[in-house]
């Protein structure tokens, strides 16, 4: 049974952060993959943004077509205001990297299905403009925990990524990790234990199925003080918590799970709790 045994040093907890939103441009444009896209951005507004953990998200906000930039609203009392009769799409993004001392934020756009966010990111080009809002939070999950589990689809790449170069050297950690097929998958640069397993659904046929299953037939230590991160659709993502907490004795204190994206939804992204 994988309990919490309430260290005071595994204590994970949330910052918060003054709402705002930015304006920003365009540096860099570099496909990672045929199936993700970094862009890098830049901007005086980057001057006061936080990035406190690789677990937070930001509002991206497109231009409307037609539009050079998008229509930022302003901090409200219960939340964005946009001006009257205007609106701009937005979209939920974990970013992959903040630099404070150049001002670069780069997010990366998984090109899974079509969408205004896959749409943008496929002809995205040096200074057009990108809007963003937040983080509000972040969840700073400490790094001392005796081995860690990073399970996630294409969308939860870039976070993982980040968890990965954060972690000290020697920690023994484990990733289950689903994407469209041997083309999608990316090198991470990390000094941790690594053992990776990587999924294909041109495989599988069915999305989340084979992910789901490696999570079933993967071993979990039994010694030490772990920690489960998971991310990517929402169905399967509830799926693999049920699985770790119900069926592999993972204490629910222990495992952050997350909806990034819902199948035959749109602007879907929550925590998924009990």
């Amino acid at each position: 049974m994988l309990t919490n045994d309430n260290r005071a040093d595994l204590a994970v907890h949330r910052v918060r952060h003054p709402l705002k939103f930015r304006l920003l441009q365009v540096k860099e444009v570099h496909a990672l993959t045929p199936h993700l896209i970094r862009v890098t951005f830049t901007g005086e507004d980057l001057h006061d943004f936080v990035s406190a953990s690789f677990d937070y998200h930001i509002k991206v906000f497109f231009p409307e077509p037609g539009a050079d930039k998008p229509v930022l609203p302003e901090a409200g009392p219960d939340g964005p205001v946009f001006p009257p009769g205007q609106r701009s799409t937005a979209r939920d993004f974990t970013p992959r990297r903040f630099d404070a001392n150049a001002r670069e934020l780069d997010i990366e756009f998984a090109m899974h299905e079509a969408g205004p966010a896959a749409t943008w990111a496929a002809q995205a080009k040096v200074g057009q403009y990108l809007g963003i809002g937040g983080p509000r939070g972040s969840l700073v999950i400490p790094t001392g925990f005796d081995w860690h589990l990073l399970i996630g689809d294409d969308t939860a790449l870039p976070a993982i990524a980040r968890r990965l170069e954060e972690l000290p050297a020697g920690t023994r950690v484990a990733a289950v990790l689903e994407v469209a097929d041997p083309s999608a998958q990316i090198e991470f640069a990390t000094q941790a234990e690594v053992h990776i397993i990587w999924r294909h659904r041109s495989e599988s046929g069915y999305r989340g199925e084979a992910l789901l299953q490696a999570v079933r037939e993967m071993y979990l230590p039994e010694d030490g003080e772990g920690y489960v991160w998971a991310a990517g659709e929402s169905a399967t993502m509830r799926a693999v918590r049920y699985h770790l907490c119900t069926e592999r004795g993972v204490d629910k204190s222990r495992i952050r799970a997350a909806s990034y994206w819902k199948q035959g939804a749109e602007a879907v992204h929550e925590s998924l709790d009990d």
